[in-house]
Protein backbone atom coordinates (compact mmCIF):
# COMPACT_ATOMS: atom_id res chain seq x y z
CA UNK A 1 0.00 0.00 0.00
CA UNK A 2 1.24 3.52 -0.78
CA UNK A 3 2.93 5.02 2.31
CA UNK A 4 1.08 8.30 2.06
CA UNK A 5 -2.27 6.55 1.82
CA UNK A 6 -1.44 4.37 4.81
CA UNK A 7 -0.59 7.47 6.82
CA UNK A 8 -3.85 9.04 5.75
CA UNK A 9 -5.81 6.32 7.52
CA UNK A 10 -3.48 5.61 10.42
CA UNK A 11 -2.68 9.18 11.36
CA UNK A 12 -5.67 11.13 10.12
CA UNK A 13 -8.25 8.49 10.88
CA UNK A 14 -10.99 10.89 9.94
CA UNK A 15 -13.44 12.13 7.41
CA UNK A 16 -12.42 11.79 3.95
CA UNK A 17 -10.95 13.61 3.86
CA UNK A 18 -5.07 30.86 13.92
CA UNK A 19 -6.19 33.62 15.09
CA UNK A 20 -6.45 36.03 12.23
CA UNK A 21 -8.15 39.23 13.33
CA UNK A 22 -8.65 41.36 10.23
CA UNK A 23 -7.55 44.51 11.98
CA UNK A 24 -4.09 43.15 12.72
CA UNK A 25 -3.51 41.25 9.50
CA UNK A 26 -0.84 42.57 7.13
CA UNK A 27 -2.35 45.08 4.71
CA UNK A 28 -1.83 42.92 1.57
CA UNK A 29 -4.05 40.21 3.08
CA UNK A 30 -6.82 42.64 3.92
CA UNK A 31 -6.69 44.22 0.50
CA UNK A 32 -6.79 40.94 -1.35
CA UNK A 33 -9.26 38.85 0.62
CA UNK A 34 -11.63 41.30 2.26
CA UNK A 35 -13.17 43.07 -0.75
CA UNK A 36 -16.00 40.58 -1.19
CA UNK A 37 -16.26 39.02 2.26
CA UNK A 38 -15.94 40.20 5.84
CA UNK A 39 -13.60 37.27 6.53
CA UNK A 40 -10.11 36.73 5.12
CA UNK A 41 -10.11 33.46 3.13
CA UNK A 42 -7.42 30.79 3.27
CA UNK A 43 -6.86 27.67 1.20
CA UNK A 44 -6.34 24.34 2.95
CA UNK A 45 -3.74 22.15 1.29
CA UNK A 46 -6.04 19.19 1.72
CA UNK A 47 -8.26 20.67 -0.99
CA UNK A 48 -5.63 19.33 -3.40
CA UNK A 49 -5.11 16.08 -1.49
CA UNK A 50 -5.39 13.77 -4.50
CA UNK A 51 -2.52 15.60 -6.19
CA UNK A 52 -0.29 15.42 -3.13
CA UNK A 53 -1.05 11.75 -2.53
CA UNK A 54 -0.14 10.96 -6.14
CA UNK A 55 2.97 13.12 -6.13
CA UNK A 56 1.59 15.35 -8.89
CA UNK A 57 1.84 18.49 -6.76
CA UNK A 58 4.89 19.80 -4.90
CA UNK A 59 4.34 21.51 -1.56
CA UNK A 60 6.89 24.18 -2.52
CA UNK A 61 4.61 25.21 -5.37
CA UNK A 62 1.47 25.36 -3.25
CA UNK A 63 1.66 28.98 -1.99
CA UNK A 64 2.13 30.47 -5.47
CA UNK A 65 -0.58 28.25 -6.91
CA UNK A 66 -3.03 29.33 -4.20
CA UNK A 67 -2.40 32.96 -5.09
CA UNK A 68 -2.09 32.76 -8.87
CA UNK A 69 -4.70 30.13 -9.69
CA UNK A 70 -7.31 30.66 -6.98
CA UNK A 71 -6.80 34.24 -5.82
CA UNK A 72 -6.12 33.26 -2.21
CA UNK A 73 -3.10 34.60 -0.35
CA UNK A 74 -3.37 32.73 2.96
CA UNK A 75 -2.56 29.01 3.14
CA UNK A 76 -2.99 26.07 5.51
CA UNK A 77 -0.58 23.15 5.30
CA UNK A 78 -1.04 19.45 6.15
CA UNK A 79 1.71 17.65 8.07
CA UNK A 80 1.69 14.44 6.01
CA UNK A 81 2.36 16.35 2.79
CA UNK A 82 5.74 17.50 4.10
CA UNK A 83 6.83 13.89 3.44
CA UNK A 84 9.36 13.87 6.25
CA UNK A 85 11.06 17.10 5.16
CA UNK A 86 9.76 19.03 8.15
CA UNK A 87 13.13 18.43 9.85
CA UNK A 88 15.06 19.71 6.83
CA UNK A 89 15.94 23.30 7.70
CA UNK A 90 16.88 24.11 4.09
CA UNK A 91 13.52 22.85 2.83
CA UNK A 92 11.56 24.83 5.43
CA UNK A 93 13.54 27.97 4.61
CA UNK A 94 12.80 27.47 0.91
CA UNK A 95 9.07 27.01 1.57
CA UNK A 96 9.03 30.19 3.65
CA UNK A 97 10.82 32.06 0.88
CA UNK A 98 8.47 30.75 -1.80
CA UNK A 99 5.44 31.89 0.18
CA UNK A 100 6.94 35.30 0.87
CA UNK A 101 7.94 35.81 -2.77
CA UNK A 102 4.38 34.94 -3.84
CA UNK A 103 2.88 37.40 -1.35
CA UNK A 104 1.27 34.56 0.58
CA UNK A 105 0.87 34.28 4.36
CA UNK A 106 1.41 30.93 6.08
CA UNK A 107 -1.50 30.52 8.48
CA UNK A 108 -1.44 27.08 10.12
CA UNK A 109 -0.33 23.46 9.85
CA UNK A 110 -2.89 20.68 10.24
CA UNK A 111 -1.00 18.06 12.23
CA UNK A 112 -2.09 14.42 12.23
CA UNK A 113 0.02 12.06 14.28
CA UNK A 114 0.10 10.22 17.57
CA UNK A 115 -2.83 10.50 19.96
CA UNK A 116 -2.30 13.20 22.58
CA UNK A 117 -5.46 11.91 24.29
CA UNK A 118 -4.18 8.33 24.67
CA UNK A 119 -5.31 6.74 27.92
CA UNK A 120 -1.80 5.37 28.50
CA UNK A 121 0.20 8.16 30.16
CA UNK A 122 3.53 7.13 28.62
CA UNK A 123 2.09 6.92 25.11
CA UNK A 124 0.25 10.18 25.66
CA UNK A 125 3.45 11.99 26.65
CA UNK A 126 5.30 10.52 23.69
CA UNK A 127 2.52 11.78 21.44
CA UNK A 128 2.73 15.25 22.95
CA UNK A 129 6.47 15.37 22.36
CA UNK A 130 6.04 14.16 18.78
CA UNK A 131 4.12 17.39 18.11
CA UNK A 132 6.94 19.64 19.33
CA UNK A 133 8.70 19.65 15.97
CA UNK A 134 5.52 20.89 14.30
CA UNK A 135 5.27 23.79 16.72
CA UNK A 136 8.84 24.72 15.80
CA UNK A 137 8.19 24.36 12.06
CA UNK A 138 5.06 26.48 12.32
CA UNK A 139 6.98 29.21 14.13
CA UNK A 140 9.72 29.12 11.51
CA UNK A 141 7.16 29.45 8.72
CA UNK A 142 5.44 32.34 10.46
CA UNK A 143 2.18 30.48 11.11
CA UNK A 144 -0.24 31.50 13.84
CA UNK A 145 -1.04 27.96 14.98
CA UNK A 146 -1.03 24.23 14.47
CA UNK A 147 -4.22 22.16 14.40
CA UNK A 148 -4.20 18.93 16.39
CA UNK A 149 -6.60 16.06 17.10
CA UNK A 150 -7.92 14.64 20.36
CA UNK A 151 -8.39 10.89 20.05
CA UNK A 152 -7.79 8.40 17.26
CA UNK A 153 -9.78 6.19 14.95
CA UNK A 154 -8.70 3.08 16.84
CA UNK A 155 -9.44 4.41 20.33
CA UNK A 156 -12.48 2.91 22.02
CA UNK A 157 -13.09 4.49 25.40
CA UNK A 158 -15.74 6.46 27.21
CA UNK A 159 -16.17 10.17 26.61
CA UNK A 160 -15.23 10.83 30.24
CA UNK A 161 -11.98 8.82 30.10
CA UNK A 162 -10.89 10.37 26.80
CA UNK A 163 -11.73 13.85 28.09
CA UNK A 164 -9.53 13.35 31.14
CA UNK A 165 -6.63 12.17 28.98
CA UNK A 166 -7.24 14.96 26.46
CA UNK A 167 -7.11 17.70 29.08
CA UNK A 168 -3.79 16.32 30.33
CA UNK A 169 -2.14 15.77 26.94
CA UNK A 170 -3.50 18.91 25.33
CA UNK A 171 -2.58 20.92 28.39
CA UNK A 172 1.03 19.79 28.17
CA UNK A 173 1.23 20.63 24.47
CA UNK A 174 -0.28 24.05 25.18
CA UNK A 175 2.55 24.70 27.63
CA UNK A 176 5.04 24.08 24.82
CA UNK A 177 2.99 26.28 22.50
CA UNK A 178 3.04 29.07 25.06
CA UNK A 179 6.84 28.96 25.18
CA UNK A 180 6.88 29.50 21.42
CA UNK A 181 3.97 31.98 21.39
CA UNK A 182 1.96 29.70 19.09
CA UNK A 183 -1.69 28.71 19.35
CA UNK A 184 -2.58 25.00 19.49
CA UNK A 185 -6.10 24.53 18.17
CA UNK A 186 -8.31 21.44 17.96
CA UNK A 187 -10.61 20.43 15.11
CA UNK A 188 -13.78 18.40 15.49
CA UNK A 189 -12.25 15.47 13.67
CA UNK A 190 -12.39 12.10 15.40
CA UNK A 191 -14.79 10.24 17.67
CA UNK A 192 -15.72 12.26 20.76
CA UNK A 193 -14.26 15.48 19.36
CA UNK A 194 -17.05 15.41 16.75
CA UNK A 195 -19.44 16.14 19.61
CA UNK A 196 -19.54 19.93 19.90
CA UNK A 197 -20.50 19.94 23.56
CA UNK A 198 -17.67 17.54 24.44
CA UNK A 199 -15.03 19.58 22.62
CA UNK A 200 -16.31 22.86 24.07
CA UNK A 201 -16.02 21.22 27.47
CA UNK A 202 -12.34 20.50 26.86
CA UNK A 203 -11.76 24.17 26.05
CA UNK A 204 -13.42 25.19 29.30
CA UNK A 205 -11.30 22.79 31.30
CA UNK A 206 -7.90 23.71 29.81
CA UNK A 207 -8.76 27.43 30.05
CA UNK A 208 -5.64 28.54 28.18
CA UNK A 209 -5.27 31.61 25.95
CA UNK A 210 -3.32 29.51 23.43
CA UNK A 211 -6.17 26.99 23.17
CA UNK A 212 -8.96 27.15 20.63
CA UNK A 213 -10.90 25.21 18.03
CA UNK A 214 -11.17 24.99 14.27
CA UNK A 215 -14.85 24.20 13.64
CA UNK A 216 -15.21 22.05 10.52
CA UNK A 217 -18.60 22.04 8.79
CA UNK A 218 -18.25 18.42 7.70
CA UNK A 219 -16.79 16.56 10.68
CA UNK A 220 -19.62 15.76 13.04
CA UNK A 221 -19.84 11.99 12.63
CA UNK A 222 -19.51 10.56 16.14
CA UNK A 223 -19.86 6.92 15.08
CA UNK A 224 -18.72 5.37 11.79
CA UNK A 225 -18.42 1.89 10.27
CA UNK A 226 -14.95 0.37 10.20
CA UNK A 227 -13.09 0.60 6.87
CA UNK A 228 -12.80 -2.71 5.02
CA UNK A 229 -9.33 -1.80 3.76
CA UNK A 230 -6.73 0.54 5.19
CA UNK A 231 -6.52 2.90 2.26
CA UNK A 232 -8.36 6.00 1.11
CA UNK A 233 -10.87 4.05 -0.96
CA UNK A 234 -11.68 1.84 2.03
CA UNK A 235 -12.24 4.80 4.29
CA UNK A 236 -14.35 6.62 1.73
CA UNK A 237 -16.60 3.58 1.57
CA UNK A 238 -17.44 3.79 5.28
CA UNK A 239 -20.76 5.17 6.41
CA UNK A 240 -21.66 7.46 9.25
CA UNK A 241 -23.88 5.67 11.73
CA UNK A 242 -24.48 8.60 14.06
CA UNK A 243 -24.05 12.31 13.35
CA UNK A 244 -24.05 15.18 15.79
CA UNK A 245 -26.16 18.19 14.77
CA UNK A 246 -23.62 20.17 12.73
CA UNK A 247 -25.34 23.52 13.27
CA UNK A 248 -25.56 23.02 17.02
CA UNK A 249 -21.96 21.84 17.02
CA UNK A 250 -20.66 24.91 15.22
CA UNK A 251 -22.69 27.15 17.51
CA UNK A 252 -21.18 25.44 20.57
CA UNK A 253 -17.65 25.75 19.20
CA UNK A 254 -17.66 29.30 17.85
CA UNK A 255 -16.94 30.96 21.23
CA UNK A 256 -13.56 29.20 21.12
CA UNK A 257 -12.92 29.44 17.37
CA UNK A 258 -9.56 30.67 16.10
CA UNK A 259 -10.42 29.77 12.54
CA UNK A 260 -13.19 28.08 10.56
CA UNK A 261 -12.93 25.21 8.08
CA UNK A 262 -15.65 25.64 5.45
CA UNK A 263 -15.64 22.08 4.16
CA UNK A 264 -17.47 21.20 0.95
CA UNK A 265 -18.20 18.07 -1.07
CA UNK A 266 -20.98 18.57 -3.65
CA UNK A 267 -22.77 21.55 -5.16
CA UNK A 268 -26.17 22.03 -6.76
CA UNK A 269 -26.87 23.95 -9.96
CA UNK A 270 -27.06 27.22 -8.01
CA UNK A 271 -23.63 26.70 -6.45
CA UNK A 272 -24.89 25.76 -2.99
CA UNK A 273 -23.33 22.95 -0.96
CA UNK A 274 -25.92 20.19 -0.88
CA UNK A 275 -24.94 18.75 2.52
CA UNK A 276 -24.44 21.99 4.46
CA UNK A 277 -26.60 25.10 4.55
CA UNK A 278 -23.88 27.74 4.24
CA UNK A 279 -26.31 30.60 4.82
CA UNK A 280 -27.32 29.08 8.13
CA UNK A 281 -23.71 28.32 9.07
CA UNK A 282 -22.54 31.85 8.39
CA UNK A 283 -25.43 33.31 10.35
CA UNK A 284 -24.11 31.32 13.31
CA UNK A 285 -20.59 32.55 12.63
CA UNK A 286 -21.69 36.17 12.30
CA UNK A 287 -23.74 35.94 15.48
CA UNK A 288 -20.65 34.77 17.37
CA UNK A 289 -18.80 37.99 16.39
CA UNK A 290 -16.01 35.89 14.88
CA UNK A 291 -13.45 38.01 13.01
CA UNK A 292 -10.90 35.40 11.96
CA UNK A 293 -9.96 33.47 8.85
CA UNK A 294 -12.33 31.13 7.00
CA UNK A 295 -10.60 28.28 5.23
CA UNK A 296 -11.57 26.64 1.95
CA UNK A 297 -11.41 22.85 2.38
CA UNK A 298 -12.85 21.15 -0.67
CA UNK A 299 -12.87 17.41 -0.13
CA UNK A 300 -14.89 16.28 -3.15
CA UNK A 301 -11.76 16.19 -5.28
CA UNK A 302 -10.74 12.93 -3.62
CA UNK A 303 -14.00 11.31 -4.71
CA UNK A 304 -13.64 12.83 -8.17
CA UNK A 305 -10.15 11.32 -8.48
CA UNK A 306 -11.62 7.89 -7.71
CA UNK A 307 -14.22 8.23 -10.43
CA UNK A 308 -17.22 8.81 -8.19
CA UNK A 309 -19.97 10.77 -9.99
CA UNK A 310 -21.35 14.15 -8.95
CA UNK A 311 -18.11 15.68 -7.70
CA UNK A 312 -16.07 18.51 -9.15
CA UNK A 313 -12.35 18.45 -9.83
CA UNK A 314 -10.02 19.94 -7.23
CA UNK A 315 -9.74 23.20 -9.12
CA UNK A 316 -13.45 23.63 -9.84
CA UNK A 317 -14.39 22.62 -6.30
CA UNK A 318 -12.01 25.15 -4.76
CA UNK A 319 -13.39 27.92 -6.95
CA UNK A 320 -16.98 26.90 -6.18
CA UNK A 321 -16.26 26.92 -2.44
CA UNK A 322 -14.60 30.34 -2.60
CA UNK A 323 -17.52 31.75 -4.58
CA UNK A 324 -20.02 30.33 -2.10
CA UNK A 325 -18.17 31.80 0.89
CA UNK A 326 -18.04 35.20 -0.80
CA UNK A 327 -21.74 35.01 -1.55
CA UNK A 328 -22.96 34.13 1.93
CA UNK A 329 -20.35 36.00 3.98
Amino acid sequence: MDTQRRKFIKQLGMGAMGIGIAGVLPQPIQAFTSMETRYPISLAQFSLASEFFSGKHNILEFPARAKNEFGVNIVEYVSMFFSGKETDATFIKELKTRASDAGVTNHLIMVDGENIADLDSAKRMHAVESHYKWVEVAVELGCTSIRVNLGSMEQEASAEDVAKAAVDGYGKLLEFGEKHQLDIIVENHISHSCNGKWLAGIMKQVNNKRAGVLPDFGNFCVKRTKPATLDIAGYMATKCLEEYDKYLGVEELMPYAKGVSAKTHKFDAQGNEIEVDFVRMFEIIKKSKFKGIVGIEYEGGLMYSMGQPGYLSNEDGIRATKKLIEKVA
